[in-house]
Formats: structure tokens, C-alpha cells, sequence
């Protein structure tokens, strides 16, 4: 929206957890840019309350992760509601300038599809495969190496002895915020008690809170009035908190 806005853009968010009514409204209203959760799209897209026949851009945002968690048939389903005339012709038509803007003002123009992605594991490279033409690669970083700034530490603990390797880890003084990984939503929120009794000032962030929540969790670490997020894979993605100084 901010973006947007000034240049006449109208931008609607599709997610699950909101009304859907409402935001069928939006979409009716028109908009230029849908920004959505795979599963919710598909819905709007069923029930028809969005129509992606002059849709001719279309971005996936961490595509591994998408189809690790099993958004693959979802995302299949998305560009199977894409106009087929605007896939690229894999010919030298593909790459030539004069033809590519001859069709630019019409309803015919080549789809452009764009994937964000971490990792490129094998099925991301399949999907790459069946729907980008004459892909360009472009990677940033080195692959699979951490900035040369971060010290990693394995620590090998049986269950009972995690909580107290964990809090001595704290006790040796901390500069926040901390992030502490937990594989259930039901550990996250009794760790996040626990610590909080024994005076620690921490908050969860996991698939069961709503997107308010969510937002509320993240505005405290970053603002300062928590010091510790106890959070499950909801927050491996797409989250920037500046500064963080341990990741358990």
C-alpha cells in the first residue's frame, strides 16, 4: 500500500483467519496486485470472487517452503486459473524485444512468473521446470554457508538436561532479542511461561495465535519490551528483527 498508493496502485491481501466476504469486496472493487496465502487464493478462486484472466505476473514467495509444507497441488492449482495464452513460447520469440512489446498493451501479453526461494531443493526445481520458461538464475550469498560473522554451537543433550543447558545459557547474560526454536506450540507457550517465572521477559509467536497476535508478538521483541521470542517454524521465514543476538 505504501508503495502503491501515490502511483494509483490497489493492492488486497487474501489470507486465511480474515473474513472472506470482506475481502471478496475488495476484490470486486478491482485491485492491481493480490497479495495471498496459497490455500485462501484458492478459495476466492473456487468460489469465484477473483478472476485471473488479465493476470499476467505472478511471484512465489519462499517457493521451497510452500511446497515442503504441502502447498504443492495448491500452487499447481493457481497456475492451472492462469490465462494459458500468456505462457511464453520456449522459441527465440521468447527473447525478442519488438515481439514481446507488441503484445504488451494487449490482453495477450506472455505471463511472467517469478520465484523467491532459499533453497532449491528438487521439487522446486521440477516446478521451475514445468512453469519458467528459459529461467534466469539468480543467487544471492553463498549457498548453504552462514555469514562469516556467526559462530554456530551443537550442543548434544538428552531431553531431560534441555531446559537447564538452555537456562544456563541465559544466565550467562544476554543481549536481546533471543530467539528460541521449539518443534510444538504447546512447548513454545510452556517454556515462554516458565521462563517468564523465573524473570525472564519473553513472548510466543506459532501457528495458533491469529495475525494480530502474531503482529503484536513481533512489535514487543522489536520495540524492546520483551527481550526472548519462543517460537515455532511459523517464524523461519520472512520475519526481519534487527540485531538478534542468539538463536537457540
Amino acid at each position: 500500500k505504501t508503495f502503491g498508493e501515490p502511483l494509483g496502485i490497489r493492492t488486497v491481501a487474501v489470507i486465511g483467519g480474515l473474513s472472506r466476504e470482506e475481502q471478496g469486496m475488495k476484490l470486486r472493487m478491482g485491485c492491481e496486485i493480490v497479495i495471498a496465502t496459497p490455500g485462501r487464493l484458492v478459495d476466492v478462486l473456487e468460489n469465484r470472487y477473483l478472476v485471473l484472466n488479465q493476470c499476467t505476473y505472478i511471484v512465489f514467495d519462499e517457493a521451497d517452503k510452500m511446497i515442503d509444507m504441502g502447498f504443492e497441488p495448491d500452487v499447481q492449482k493457481i497456475l492451472k486459473f492462469m490465462p494459458v495464452t500468456n505462457e511464453k513460447p520456449d522459441t527465440d520469440d521468447a527473447e525478442d524485444e519488438s515481439k514481446l512489446l507488441q503484445n504488451f498493451l494487449s490482453k495477450h501479453k506472455f505471463r511472467q512468473t517469478v520465484m523467491f526461494t532459499a533453497t532449491m531443493p528438487s521439487a522446486v526445481e521440477r516446478m521451475a521446470r514445468q512453469y519458467l520458461r528459459r529461467p534466469a538464475y539468480v543467487y544471492i550469498g553463498s549457498i548453504g554457508k552462514p555469514v562469516e560473522r556467526v559462530e554456530q554451537i551443537v550442543y548434544m543433550v538428552s531431553e531431560q538436561e534441555k531446559r537447564k543447558k538452555l537456562l544456563n545459557i541465559l544466565c550467562k547474560g544476554i543481549t536481546p532479542p533471543v530467539l528460541i526454536f521449539v518443534n510444538q506450540k504447546k512447548g513454545a507457550d510452556v517454556l515462554a511461561r516458565g521462563l517468564e517465572k523465573l524473570g525472564h521477559n519473553a513472548t510466543t509467536l506459532h501457528g495458533g495465535k491469529g495475525q494480530e497476535q502474531r503482529e503484536h508478538a513481533l512489535a514487543n521483541l522489536k520495540s524492546g519490551a520483551k527481550d526472548i521470542l519462543v517460537a515455532t517454524d511459523v517464524a523461519g521465514r520472512g520475519i526481519d528483527i534487527k540485531d538478534v543476538s542468539l538463536v537457540i
